[in-house]
This record gives C-alpha cells, sequence and structure tokens, in this order.
C-alpha cells in the first residue's frame, strides 16, 4: 500500500511548531479576552487539538486538483496569502438574488390566483367548541410551567452570554470561574432545543384525541412520558456543565457534553430524547390512525411526527463514539440542524398551522390543503437541497449554497400568505361582532408566520448568498437570522400551543381569561426579539468588512470588535425586553392555568 505523507518546507514547520506552541498556551491556560478560563484541558489533548487545526489549515491552503480553489472554496479569506472569494462567487449571488426575486413573484401570483381562489359560496367552518377535556388533555397541564420555565432559563442565560460578549475580562453578577462562557453558550443552545420540542410535544397531544373524536385507553402514559422528559431536561442540563468543566472525564460522552457545535448532549439523553419522541409519536398514531376522517393535514401531522421521532438520530451514527472522521461527522451533525430542524419540523408546523387555522374558523379546509401541500412543496425542497448550502463549506461548488439560500428564504412565504388571509378572515369576524376564543393561539401562530419570514427569509437570504456568507461566516452577522428564525420557525409554535392546552382548559373548566397580560408578553417579546437584531447587524457589517479588508483572522480577534462596544451594550434594551416578555408569559400561565378563578353566573 502507498504511503501518502505531506512534506512540510522549512517555513511551514516553524510556523506549525509556533501554532502549537500558541495554542497550548491557549487552550490549557486560557484568554481573559476571549472569556475562556482554561484550566480543563490538558497538554497532551491540546496538542491533538493543535494537529487537527493544523490539519483544517492545510485544506483552507491547499488546491483542489483539477480547480483554481481550495479543499475549502479559498474559505477563510486571508490577505497575507492572497487567499480570497473569486468573482464566480459574486456571480452565483446575482443569480441567486435574480431567481429569488422571480420565484418571489410567481409563489404570490399562484397563492392569490389559485391557493386563496374561493369557491362560490364557500363558507368557513365554525370555530372549535370547548365543553370537557380528555383525560390526557388534562394531564398536558404539568407540562406548560416546563416550557415556560426553561424559555426563561434561555433567556437569561443569552442576557448574561451579552454581558459577557461585551465585557469578556470581567464577571458579571457571577464568576466566570463558576460559570464559564463556553459552558453557557453550549446551554442556551440545547435549552432551546429542549423546550421548543416539549412545547411542540403539547401540540400533538393535544390536537390527536380533537382528531381522533377519543381518548388514549391509557391516558397516565402522559404522565409517564412527562417524567421522562424531566428527567431527560435536567439530566442533560447538568451533563452539560459537567462535562464542559471537565467533571466527567471518564463519562463526558455519555453523560456530559459531546462537545459539537449545537449538539452537545451527552449520548445517553440523546437516546433518552429520542425515545420519548418515538413513545411520543406513538401515543398520536395510537388515536389519529382510528380517525373517521383522514385528510392530508392528518397525513402531514402523522408522517412529520415520525420523522421528527427518527431523523435525530442521523446525528448518533455510530452509537458508541462520536465519528473518527470530522467530515463525516461534520455532513451527518448537519443532517440534524438542517434536516431535523428545517424539514420535519417544518412538515409539522405546516400541518397543525393547517389545522389550528381551521379549527379556529379563519381559513376554509380547501384553502389550508392547497396552501400546505404547496408548503410542503418548498420544505421538501428547501429541506434537502438546502442542506446543500453547508456543503459549501466541504469544498463543494458555489451553486450549492444559491440553491439552499434560494429554497430557504421561500421556504416560510406561503404559510405567511396564508396567515395573512386568516388575520383578514379575523378581523371581519370581529367587525361581525364575533368573538373568537382562541384569540391569543392565533396572535403566536401568526407571529410564527411573519417573524419566520423575517428570519429564515429576509435574514436567512441576507447571510446565505456565496459572496456574503464567505465573509460573514461565524460573524455577529448569523445572529439576526439565528434567533429570530428560531423564535419564528418554531418557538412561536411551542408557545402557542402551551396557550392553546391552556386556554382549553379555562374554556371546559369555565375559568376567568383576561388577554392584556398575555398580549404585553407577546409584544414585549416581539418587540425585543426585533430591536435585537439591529445591533447585531451593526456589528455583523463591520466585522464582515474587517474580514474582507483585513482577513478572517483578524475579524475573530477582541480588538477588532473592542470599537464597536457602544453597539454591544445597546442589546441590553432588547435582551432585557425578552426577559420581561419571558417573565410576564411564565407568570401569566402559570396564573391563567393553575390560579384563575371560575366564571360567576
Amino acid at each position: 500500500m502507498l504511503e501518502k505523507r505531506t512534506v512540510y518546507t522549512d517555513a511551514s514547520a516553524a510556523a506549525y511548531h509556533a501554532n502549537v506552541k500558541y495554542l497550548v498556551n491557549l487552550l490549557v491556560n486560557g484568554d481573559p479576552e476571549r472569556a475562556f478560563t482554561g484550566g480543563i484541558i490538558t497538554e497532551d489533548e491540546a496538542r491533538y487539538i493543535a494537529a487537527f487545526v493544523d490539519w483544517s489549515q492545510l485544506v483552507a491552503s491547499s488546491v483542489r486538483p483539477g480547480t483554481e480553489r481550495t479543499w475549502s472554496n479559498n474559505w477563510p479569506p486571508e490577505p497575507l496569502l492572497d487567499q480570497t472569494t473569486n468573482f464566480n462567487s459574486h456571480k452565483i449571488s446575482l443569480w441567486e438574488f435574480l431567481i429569488l426575486w422571480t420565484l418571489t413573484i410567481v409563489v404570490i401570483f399562484l397563492a392569490y390566483e389559485y391557493l386563496f381562489k374561493k369557491d362560490p359560496g364557500e363558507k368557513l367552518d365554525p370555530a372549535i367548541k370547548i365543553t370537557s377535556l380528555f383525560r390526557s388533555q388534562q394531564k398536558l397541564l404539568k407540562y406548560i410551567p416546563i416550557v415556560a420555565a426553561l424559555f426563561v432559563v434561555q433567556l437569561v442565560i443569552g442576557g448574561y452570554l451579552a454581558h459577557l460578549y461585551t465585557e469578556p475580562t470581567k464577571d458579571f453578577l457571577i464568576s466566570q470561574d463558576l460559570l464559564p462562557f463556553n459552558v453557557l453558550r453550549s446551554m442556551h443552545t440545547q435549552i432551546a432545543i429542549l423546550w421548543v420540542a416539549v412545547g411542540w410535544l403539547v401540540g400533538g397531544l393535544l390536537i390527536a384525541p380533537w382528531i381522533a373524536n377519543k381518548d388514549h385507553k391509557y391516558p397516565w402514559l402522559v404522565d409517564v412520558l412527562w417524567f421522562a422528559l424531566v428527567i431527560v431536561a435536567v439530566g442533560s442540563i447538568i451533563g452539560l456543565y459537567m462535562g464542559a468543566t471537565g467533571q466527567l472525564r471518564e463519562t463526558w460522552f455519555w453523560l456530559g457534553n459531546e462537545g459539537r457545535e449545537l449538539i452537545n448532549l451527552g449520548r445517553f439523553w440523546d437516546i433518552g430524547l429520542v425515545v420519548g419522541l418515538v413513545f411520543w409519536f406513538l401515543l398520536i398514531i395510537s388515536l389519529i390512525r382510528k380517525a373517521s376522517t383522514n385528510n392530508p393535514i392528518v397525513s402531514t401531522i402523522i408522517w412529520s411526527a415520525f420523522a421528527i421521532a427518527t431523523l435525530y438520530i442521523a446525528g448518533m451514527m455510530p452509537i458508541h463514539k462520536i465519528m473518527p472522521n470530522y467530515t463525516v461527522d461534520d455532513y451527518y451533525r448537519w443532517w440534524v440542524i438542517h434536516l431535523w430542524v428545517e424539514l420535519t419540523f417544518e412538515l409539522f408546523a405546516a400541518g397543525v398551522i393547517a389545522f389550528f387555522t381551521v379549527s379556529l374558523g379563519l381559513i376554509s379546509q380547501k384553502i389550508a390543503i392547497r396552501t400546505m401541500l404547496f408548503e410542503l412543496l418548498l420544505i421538501m425542497m428547501s429541506g434537502t437541497l438546502g442542506v446543500g448550502h453547508h456543503y459549501w463549506w466541504q469544498g463543494l461548488d458555489e451553486y450549492w449554497i444559491a440553491i439552499g439560500g434560494i429554497f430557504s428564504a421561500l421556504e416560510p412565504l406561503p404559510l405567511a400568505l396564508m396567515i395573512v388571509e386568516a388575520m383578514k378572515n379575523y378581523r371581519e369576524q370581529k367587525r361581525e361582532g364575533k368573538k373568537n376564543e382562541f384569540a391569543i393561539p392565533f396572535m403566536w401562530i401568526a407571529g410564527s408566520a411573519i417573524l419566520n419570514w423575517i428570519g429564515a427569509g429576509f435574514f436567512g437570504m441576507l447571510i446565505n448568498t456565496p459572496t456574503i456568507s464567505y465573509y460573514s461566516h461565524g460573524t455577529y452577522l448569523i445572529m439576526p437570522h439565528g434567533h429570530v428564525a428560531l423564535l419564528g420557525a418554531f418557538g412561536y409554535i411551542s408557545l402557542a400551543f402551551i396557550y392553546m392546552a391552556s386556554r382549553t382548559n379555562s374554556l371546559a373548566k369555565g375559568l376567568e381569561w383576561n388577554e392584556k397580560l398575555s398580549r404585553y408578553g407577546f409584544w414585549f417579546l416581539t418587540i425585543g426579539a426585533l430591536l435585537f437584531t439591529i445591533p447585531t447587524y451593526v456589528i455583523g457589517m463591520e466585522q464582515s468588512q474587517i474580514a474582507h479588508d483585513m482577513g478572517y483572522f483578524y475579524a475573530r480577534l477582541r480588538s477588532a470588535i473592542e470599537p464597536l462596544k457602544g453597539w454591544m451594550w445597546a442589546r441590553t434594551v432588547p435582551d432585557a425586553l425578552m426577559i420581561i416578555g419571558g417573565l410576564i408569559i411564565l407568570y401569566d400561565l402559570v396564573q391563567k392555568t393553575y390560579l384563575a378563578k371560575k366564571i360567576r353566573g
């Protein structure tokens, strides 16, 4: 067997040894300017990491045979090596914008010419009437404070991290030795997955008895699922902390922190989450399959629930260890981040939003089904083709990022248009004096569609062109997209579900229901999320310009963003608004679900 070797020049060898020395000192002893405390990684481990970094620079600077670009498409930008993007990236970015504008017009035309076209004499179905709760639905009430409390914890951690971003050398309320930045950042992203997922489980379990018009044979199984989810939530959060702080050195993979970007749960908690999701799917399908009526909306809910329950496994192969080949591991990690989140979750959202808008008497079933099927087409194209924009960093051609960007930006449009149509019908009903008992859940669903378009569509398009992504990858410019899209595409739907469960409980038991506080919570959170995009956008554009002019390495240094500290402090306002909104939502839901008085008379 012919052994292949990489031969270093004397200068490259000297650079390698200098980088090993620098990285070992950084990883072992930490760096206060980067809010990295150190003291966890050993010197031997640091040398392995330094070798990996050297491999990555070879990938980024070695020309791919038969091309004029490196294995990472000349990324990252580095003027000292004359490494920059090529004209082809600009050309493909231009085509991406032109095609997106054209397809946007086509989607809007199709929506109003075919999707929302009403048949003569077509009437909306009456809104669902709640007179009692199924036993399994009653058991869902204990899920509500769990979802709301985890949401508040995530918001508080986000505000804490913002302070450490701004003043990384200083403690904020609590010593960084106790709550290191990298540990909290890991917890911030994983807690988001937990509260969103549990909220969606509530939604599926809430609507399944309505669709089937009967309850589970063993309603206590909902309690079993709740108990299992609490164990996974508490255990995984503790594991994330102890794993990242070096307290689970022998069991970090199974119980601690896997250390993979955005997918950090220890494998035991991964398995527990999958078991819980599969159990949830079985609870849903055991009812829905017996429904007297089966339509595309019901079928979408069933099979997207199945996909949610199983596709997460893609990021868990092999079960007993992390894939040794980083490129292969990262490939399947993106399956979870993109296909699990932006395909299966979106399919479930499309089905549930269609179900709710019909059930609330705001859209006819024909229009809902037509719009949902059109949305499913775009989602499937976005989910399968859209994942290609992550392949760009693995050396594939630039057009993949353009294809992914187009469909990712178009994906939220049909649902947003359907919600606009539902809002028009809602206003008409209001003018006619008709009261919609589910105005608050619908407010969250409407907010979801709008924020999804802003976060995934508008800001997603901003960062998904080859030219912009080349310079902005890993900068603040990604944050408006990530945060608003998470809330819009997934978070607001989760909140809609738990408000729907709470409202169902109040109607069934004749409890008081005041919407004033609910609206305050919604608007504090929504305004905060939108204001959040302003300072992060400004910082991100400046950081991207620095990457363009001086290279990506300098753009990541503290000295590059120190002049932007004023904009960093400006995040205090939107962060505070979102935390206040989260606290209002938590109090409001607890009060409405557990403390509300019966309506007199």
